[in-house]
């Protein structure tokens, strides 16, 4: 599984390209904004985008959901069905944080704990680990040991919550149940900033000791 970041949107959000190179097959996953730069990228890697993935439902991960909707005839999935007030409280985000005003929208479908999705020849297991909002999830490919975390987990921090519906307890334990279980050398793609691998973050992530 090959992961292209592509920073978006004044919160420098990463939205995550991914690429199954055996088949050229593609996913894009929260797509916060900027448009155009997410489709110069798969563009300029050659691939066939089959789905969108949301990880969770703030403004900065779907933003740009629909601009691309306009271009790409393909479904939209996740994130987990607790996340619908987000989605549906869109036009109010993008008053509140400054943003370009964003309509309101509804997936294709939910995605739950346990279900697989396919890109290409990739197996992506979904990790659903509510607290920074209560349907965040996490995409998982256990052949190449990688994990998008979205707001979940970062280099050296967790997510925030005190968002409405947030839980702190709730969010370090999924993390330690769910993402910390997973390979040492797993490397994860969080929503901002640097990636990190699971083992750094065990030893040294403060908020998880």
């Amino acid at each position: 599984m090959k992961v292209v970041v592509i920073p978006v949107t004044p919160y420098q959000q990463n939205c995550s390209l991914i690429i199954c190179e055996e088949t050229k097959k593609a996913v894009i996953v929260d797509p916060g904004g900027e448009s155009e730069r997410i489709l110069s990228a798969v563009k300029n890697h050659n691939v066939t985008v089959d789905k969108i993935i949301l990880t969770h439902g703030h403004l900065d991960h779907v933003g740009g959901t629909e601009a691309l909707l306009a271009q790409l005839d393909i479904p939209v999935l996740g994130p987990e069905k607790e996340d619908a007030f987000w989605l549906e409280q869109l036009e109010t985000q993008s008053t509140m944080f400054g943003f370009p005003h964003t309509t309101s929208f509804k997936p294709s479908k939910w995605l739950e704990e346990g279900e697989e999705l396919h890109v290409g020849n990739i197996k992506l297991d979904i990790l659903h680990i509510p607290g920074h909002t209560p349907g965040h999830i996490a995409l998982f490919d256990a052949q190449s040991k990688q994990v998008i975390v979205g707001d979940i987990l970062f280099n050296g921090a967790v997510g925030r919550s005190d968002f409405p519906r947030g839980d702190h307890q709730q969010l370090i334990s999924g993390i330690k149940q769910k993402l910390l279980t997973l390979p040492q050398d797993t490397l994860v793609y969080p929503g901002h900033g640097p990636t990190t691998t699971i083992g750094k973050e065990q030893k040294s992530n403060p908020y998880l000791r």
